[in-house]
């Protein structure tokens, strides 16, 4: 708490301290904690109080806890050879520690064990074609590596802003980066991005079965960006979805009327809101008691931002869903995990049934009407693609 920049810049390092400046300012010690934690300016008649009893001026505040509107952006642009021979000369160089160890490899991949930042400071900038990233959420979540992923907001923030920009150097031009994370997190990041790559979509995924929090609206959605390193991708291959209908009767869940003839038979086009990522439920898909990526998602992420042989990099190894699918889909991959990579060298040394998923993933897209449903389809005398070509032909011929 008292590491924060808010307190930093009150010089506030105890609960007493904390006490007596709320106090002298007349601002409550919830709110000040409240402030601090957040990582937010103090509000109108709040911000008058602390520039009161500080004797600083909104500009110097301002700055000192990171908060750069545009007024001050504009004051740093115009005496930027000023504050650049400032900082030059306060700059102290920082020697990049090693934290990291080669783990194995596969026929793709290579997997290293230790601190992703670590690895991606070995790694030569504009070497990777995609990027997917699923950070820890700071949700106090233990993982089986024994870490806790639970530091204040602002540790994780930095942090945050650490890999990431690492991860923008190592994309290629034209290459694509996608982050996985809560929604709140991804705000941030977007604005780490939004200065450095293009931005293409957010995605929001939803979530099955989530429960519902207490004076919240009901949290539906995990946040998917996409960004592209330039204005253009330099792979993007168009990813369709079946037609959505009945489960039980097999019939259309919307009405098409003369439209019907003008679907594409190669499915509908994708949108950025995913219905039909799964839950990793079943045993058999399984990998680790924690909660772990749908292969779905990661068959839909690389097959649409990669051709065969490019490289994916996941800084963020977890079970290993990434490197799994990127075997199985003949990209090269490089692979990190923090904690043990027993399981995931286990999983990548035993692919069958999850090759076997992958295949059938692939067989249900790009298609109007998967197999399952043509058969069901004709059996209750829906109308199909073929169909409807019949009956234009008899219409013509009378």
């Amino acid at each position: 708490m008292f590491d924060n920049r808010l307190f930093k810049t009150l010089d506030i390092n105890t609960n007493e301290e904390l006490k007596v400046f709320a106090k002298k300012a007349n601002i409550t010690v919830a709110k000040l904690k409240y402030y601090n934690q957040q990582g937010l300016l103090p509000f109108n008649d709040d911000l008058k109080k602390i520039l009161d009893v500080t004797e600083m001026t909104e500009i110097e505040f301002k700055i000192k806890l990171g908060i750069l509107d545009n007024t001050i952006l504009d004051l740093l642009s115009t005496h930027s050879k000023e504050v650049s021979n400032i900082l030059s000369a306060d700059r102290t160089s920082v020697k990049l520690e090693s934290n990291h160890a080669f783990a194995f490899e596969t026929p793709y991949g290579k997997m290293y064990q230790g601190d992703c930042i670590s690895l991606m400071n070995t790694m030569k900038n504009e070497s990777v074609d995609l990027i997917f990233a699923d950070p820890p959420f700071n949700l106090n979540k233990e993982y089986e590596s024994g870490m806790n992923d639970k530091v204040s907001e602002e540790q994780y923030l930095r942090w945050t802003e650490q890999w990431v920009l690492k991860c923008v150097d190592l994309l290629k031009e034209g290459g694509s980066l996608f982050v996985w994370n809560l929604p709140k997190w991804n705000t941030y990041i977007s604005n780490i991005l939004n200065k450095r790559l293009t931005f293409k979509h957010w995605i929001a995924v939803d979530i099955k079965f989530s429960l519902p929090i207490k004076n919240k609206l009901y949290p539906s959605h995990y946040s998917l960006l996409y960004y592209t390193k330039g204005k253009k991708a330099n792979v993007f291959n168009e990813q369709r979805l079946p037609l959505e209908i009945c489960r039980k009767c097999s019939g259309d869940i919307r009405d098409y009327g003369g439209y019907k003839d003008k679907l594409n038979p190669l499915g509908i086009n994708l949108t950025d809101v995913w219905f039909d990522i799964p839950p990793v439920r079943h045993s058999k898909y399984k990998t680790r008691d924690a909660n772990e990526l749908s292969m779905k998602l990661l068959e839909r992420i690389i097959s649409l931002a990669s051709n065969e042989n490019d490289l994916v990099f996941d800084p963020f190894g977890g079970s290993g869903t990434t490197y799994a699918v990127a075997e199985i889909l003949k990209r090269k991959w490089i692979g990190i995990e923090l904690g043990s990579v027993d399981l995931i060298n286990n999983r990548l040394h035993d692919l069958d049934y999850q090759r076997t998923y992958i295949e059938d993933v692939q067989r249900n897209k790009n298609t109007l009407f998967t197999d399952e449903m043509r058969k069901l389809r004709i059996k209750r005398g829906h109308w199909l693609p073929e169909t409807l070509k019949e009956k234009t032909v008899l219409s013509k011929d009378e």
